[in-house]
């Protein structure tokens, strides 16, 4: 049985742009069930604690077509989470990074954040972020100064199927950051969900709806130990 740490944006608003995003459903909710069908208990954490943001989106039926996720959503299974600066990354066997467009505002530069990711990797534990939730493995920084996907093979979202206009108010695009440091690589768009492994320790997946695929692959590689 491994302890599994998954974070959660609190969530962002733009006013400015009558833009509100946070955590994405099937991103958390996919992986959790999968690893707590395999016998893992899975903790939930969040810059602020508390109850963090969704984002509605996710639950539109294009994304969540039998209400799945939304129903776990009701049943409060993500009202309560931890706060980021009261973890013990000790605790830990794995740390997932949950994505949805909020990872990009409150999660990429958390220091906190940062300290974790590094705490259970350096433990042999497991980083994995889907989607947009590979943002804080850019500024995870290493004792050699170097991020720790720094030379590595790794997916997240890419820009070509960001929302129309998105990308002008995002602080940053995902893709391009990414590229400048690591071996990003989008996989087929046509193939339904794609994950990579950066080493044995770090693994990324592209998509929501590599949401399955990211609980399949962290399952397999907790059997192994």
């Amino acid at each position: 049985m491994a302890k599994v740490l998954a974070v959660l944006s609190s969530g962002y608003k733009d006013e400015e742009n009558s833009y509100e995003t946070g955590w994405w459903g099937e991103e958390l909710f996919a992986p959790l069930e999968a690893l707590e069908n395999a016998g893992h208990i899975v903790d939930l954490a969040s810059p602020l604690g508390g109850k963090p943001t969704v984002d509605q989106t996710s639950f539109l039926p294009e994304y969540d077509p039998k209400g799945t996720y939304k129903a776990l959503y009701e049943s409060g299974r993500a009202d309560e989470t931890q706060k980021l600066s009261d973890v013990n990354a000790q605790d830990y066997d794995v740390i997932l990074v949950v994505g949805g467009h909020g990872a990009m505002y409150d999660l990429a530069k958390d220091k906190d954040l940062h300290h974790i990711i590094n705490s259970i990797y350096d433990h042999g534990g497991i980083v994995a972020a889907e989607c947009h939730g590979p943002a804080p493995l850019i500024w995870t920084i290493r004792p050699d100064g170097k991020s720790i996907i720094s030379g590595k093979k790794v997916t997240g979202y890419p820009d070509e199927i960001e929302p129309e206009g998105l990308l002008d108010i995002l602080p940053f695009s995902l893709e391009q950051e990414m590229t400048k440091i690591a071996q990003y690589d989008k996989g087929d768009l046509n193939q339904k969900a794609y994950a990579v492994w950066a080493d044995d320790q770090i693994v990324t997946s592209r998509d929501p709806f590599s949401s399955e695929l990211m609980g399949e692959e962290l399952v397999k590689a907790l059997n192994k130990k």
